[in-house]
């Protein structure tokens, strides 16, 4: 019983998830993304590993759940905008794929040699992004969010393919 329900909360999350994304306010979304941003990246901020990203655009999309974010780098802090000047790099994939890399259970380079994670654009950006990202080390982020990436992406690697 209770691995159905694990089952069906994992196929259903990104349903579920797209309501919220549809009708919170960008302004809301935005602070609640820089803020997580903040907190995870702190260490590659003030190491300044993030300099190659100034004045550079990413564009994060998360397509079951039909939100888009764009983020850049600016007076050392990530900011999160409803649009951009212009795109140097996009990632896009499925929210359990996401999770799944963020939670350290699929390599980003597997999701996208298997088509699951797409990356456009500036290659070398988009290069250091991923090396960023593998890098990140989620046991140095805050425990809450560190134990929430691992749960979830355990779950998803568990309960999503059955």
């Amino acid at each position: 019983m209770l691995t159905r329900f694990k089952q069906s909360l994992v196929k259903e999350m990104p349903r579920l998830l797209s309501i919220p994304a549809k009708f919170c306010p960008f302004p809301i979304q935005g602070m609640a993304l820089e803020k997580a941003l903040a907190l995870s990246f702190a260490e590659a901020i003030e190491d300044g590993d993030l300099d190659f990203l100034t004045q550079r655009w990413l564009k994060l999309s998360v397509s079951d759940l039909g939100a888009s974010w764009y983020i850049s780098y600016n007076d050392e802090k990530l900011s999160v905008h409803a649009s951009a000047p212009q795109v140097d790099v996009s990632f896009s994939g499925k929210l359990n794929d996401f999770v799944l890399m963020m939670g350290r259970q699929e390599d980003p380079d597997t999701l996208f040699f298997q088509r699951r994670l797409q990356i456009e654009g500036d290659t070398e950006l988009g290069l250091e992004l991923k090396n960023l990202l593998d890098n990140l080390d989620i046991d140095e982020l805050p425990k809450l969010v560190s134990e929430a990436l691992k749960r979830s992406a355990a779950m998803v690697s568990l309960y999503h393919a059955a």
